[in-house]
């Protein structure tokens, strides 16, 4: 189902803290990886699965989000944006803007978690609903 505002986004990503993290997971109960996760809360039916954890995705993350109607905006974050961020080499990472912090899919704490403040990684880029 698509979303129409970037409240709904953020509302969706909400629903989904607690859900465990699972290497392309794609189903709040079974376990969301970071792409489960955006996918479900832009609305995206399916996803990209079959990635490793390193490597260059970004033109495949970034189409799919253009795919679903988002578009890249530059400067300020704003609560239901979805952050493209590089939290290591060879890694990238997303996540959803919220007025608190952001929502992501932690690998290390095993789950979704929303996360006070400003991501601690570098941010590719900013993408937000049309």
């Amino acid at each position: 189902m698509p979303v129409d505002t970037c409240a709904q986004i953020v509302t969706r990503a909400r629903s989904c803290v607690g859900a465990r993290f699972r290497l392309h997971g794609r189903n709040r109960d079974t376990g969301l990886d970071c792409i489960g996760l955006t996918g479900y809360c832009i609305g995206l039916e399916n996803c990209q699965t079959g990635y490793r954890l390193r490597g260059d995705h970004r033109q495949e993350i970034e189409a799919a989000l253009r795919d679903a109607g988002l578009y890249p905006v530059a400067g300020e974050t704003a609560p239901g944006d979805i952050l493209l961020l590089v939290p290591g080499p060879q890694q990238l990472h997303c996540a959803v803007r919220t007025d608190a912090g952001y929502i992501h899919a932690d690998r290390m704490l095993r789950r979704v978690v929303e996360v006070p403040g400003a991501p601690q990684w570098a941010m590719l880029s900013v993408w937000r609903l049309t």
